[in-house]
């Protein structure tokens, strides 16, 4: 969701899904913002969604995945030169296998490899909290 009165202020949501000590991260696909970089699946409201019904919705859309959405781990702000984006990383259970639908690359990583990827500013406070547990 992006803020109307103020554009450049991008309201984001990701999911945090382990499974066997694993996180579920995708790449960011050529001709995004920070393309190549890896990121936890999620995305921007849409004007009267939820941020849970957002992140049920992009999961959906891009892994084919049901999630069931669970505490807030983090609200973080990061300033890159043409925007300020506030992400709320969430908790998340699944069910199913997911599938990349928009032909991203995913992967499932140990925790303590999180730090090997390039991920964007913006992320680095959850890698930190991640790793630190």
């Amino acid at each position: 969701m992006t803020d109307a009165h103020n554009p450049s202020h991008v309201v984001v949501v990701a999911a945090v899904v382990e499974r066997a000590s694993r996180l579920l991260v995708t790449r960011r696909p050529p001709g995004t913002h920070l393309a190549g970089y890896w990121e936890f699946p999620g995305g921007k409201a849409e004007p009267g969604e939820s941020q849970h019904q957002c992140l049920k919705r992009e999961m959906r859309e891009e892994l084919n995945l049901a999630v069931e959405v669970g505490v807030e781990l983090l609200v973080t702000s990061f300033r890159y030169p043409e925007r300020t984006v506030e992400l709320h990383f969430f908790q998340c259970a699944t069910t199913g296998e997911p599938t990349p639908v928009l032909g991203q690359q995913m992967l499932w990583i140990p925790k303590t490899e999180l730090k090997t990827l390039q991920f964007p500013a913006a992320d680095l406070e959850l890698i930190n909290l991640l790793t630190s547990r």
